[in-house]
């Protein structure tokens, strides 16, 4: 981790009023994943258990799946089932903040506690294997042509893929309104189709796609970062002269209503669990990038974000 994220880290449990010098072991985490199984968040939200349970600031991490509507229906139930609740812990990302801006849900997510960002991954696009796209080039072709008969497939609407999609459209003078995208409840959804051939391209992290992608069963054109990824010969968009790059983070926040000594007493249980080897196992087998920031500077930083994403989707003719 960089000084000065570590830094920032530190300051946010410092303005929580505290800084435990150990969590309490013992603990029977809850953790809403709000996506069907599968996907990246179900990935996360569980190699984050393990981790909790190894670092031994938890005995059991309980798991419950509720997917739809790009995780609002999950942070419903959250929000509403554990109001107060010192062990409750949402995984969530920036495709949340983009199905929110999109939704408008009647539950947001101011409602719910900020703990801390873990990750950042960058989206790949492939294809089924025996596709007649080779290459991005070949879908731009085809997009330009005919924007219609080409069939996205990701997550949510308002997902980092679909805003992705639709900034790729605009990039190439095609209006991102014309963009067919088809959203899926979770990543083994997605991914499902892509092999069925039920879409076009589709598009998620590379750690869900990893192994099929090893298998020769669908081919990867490209990835919304600026560089390759390491020990991944996937070529960027950005390379291959359409300017598109957007990371998709995700993090975890804690229950409505909890005490400034309960948010710390997470914010530590969560920072202990990152320090472990299976976490940064974890890490290493699933491509994502160590993104950790805590507490307020995390705070921060979604509230930026929100207004980051907000322009992209309003430029990318999404709302």
């Amino acid at each position: 981790m960089r000084r000065d994220v570590f830094l920032k880290s530190v300051a946010g449990l410092a303005a929580l009023g505290m800084f435990p010098l150990s969590a309490k072991a013992g603990a029977n985490l809850k953790m809403m994943i709000p996506a069907n199984p599968g996907g990246g968040w179900d990935t996360t939200g569980r190699a984050l258990g393990k981790a909790m349970v190894d670092a031994k600031v938890a005995d059991t991490v309980q798991f419950e799946n509720k997917g739809g509507a790009a995780g609002a229906l999950g942070l419903a139930q959250f929000v509403n089932g554990t109001k107060g609740d010192p062990n409750g812990l949402m995984v969530m990302g920036a495709v949340m903040l983009g199905g929110i801006i999109m939704g408008k849900p009647a539950v947001g997510l101011e409602r719910a506690t900020p703990i801390a960002r873990l990750t950042s991954e960058y989206n790949v696009f492939v294809v089924p294997a025996d596709s007649p796209f080779k290459t991005m080039k070949d879908v731009v072709a085809q997009l330009q042509k005919d924007p219609g008969s080409v069939k996205w497939g990701g997550g949510s609407r308002g997902s980092t893929e679909h805003i992705c999609a639709c900034m790729l459209a605009s990039r190439v003078n095609v209006d991102p309104k014309k963009v067919n995208y088809v959203a899926f409840r979770g990543g083994g959804e997605a991914t499902a189709a892509i092999l069925g051939n039920n879409v076009s391209v589709g598009g998620s992290g590379y750690s869900e796609f990893a192994e099929y992608i090893k298998a020769g069963k669908m081919r990867a054109i490209g990835v919304t970062s600026s560089k390759r990824l390491p020990g991944v010969d996937i070529p960027t968009l950005i390379e291959m002269g359409y300017n598109v790059e957007l990371g998709n983070w995700r993090g975890v926040y804690g229950a409505p209503d909890i005490t400034p000594e309960q948010r710390a007493n997470l914010s530590n249980v969560v920072a202990k669990a990152t320090q472990t080897p299976s976490w940064q196992e974890a890490l290493a087998k699933n491509t994502w990038t160590n993104a950790f920031l805590l507490g307020k500077p995390f705070e921060s930083f979604v509230d930026a974000e929100f207004a980051n994403l907000r322009g992209i989707m309003h430029l990318s003719g999404m709302v």
